[in-house]
């Protein structure tokens, strides 16, 4: 699992990259979780421009980002998404609990 992170004016952006699925999802979960408690960040921007593929472990990732910014009442937003990961999205619904932008933030 490979990631970036920066923390600039409150906001905190995660670049995810290369594939999300069951073996990488607890990692990026632990991580970001981590992250979000360290920073408590206003916005928290997933960034999913270097995803290559997803399966429904995504899902899983941006539920656990969206409960730990709900506790420190903060913003998830999601970027960058590909077709395939938001083929995903729309099946499950996250696109209507999630605010998704074309381009990162």
């Amino acid at each position: 699992m490979q990631f970036t992170s920066f923390l600039q004016d409150g906001r905190l952006t995660v670049a995810l990259t290369g594939e999300i699925d069951h073996h990488r999802a607890k990692g990026y979960i632990q991580s970001i979780t981590a992250k979000i408690e360290a920073y408590t960040p206003n916005i928290c921007v997933l960034d999913f421009q270097e995803v290559t593929f997803m399966d429904s472990s995504g899902i899983a990732v941006v539920i656990n980002a969206m409960r730990s910014m709900t506790r420190i009442e903060g913003k998830l937003l999601l970027s960058g998404l590909g077709s395939q990961p938001m083929k995903v999205f729309r099946a499950s619904g996250i696109d209507k609990l999630v605010e998704i932008k074309e381009a990162v933030l």
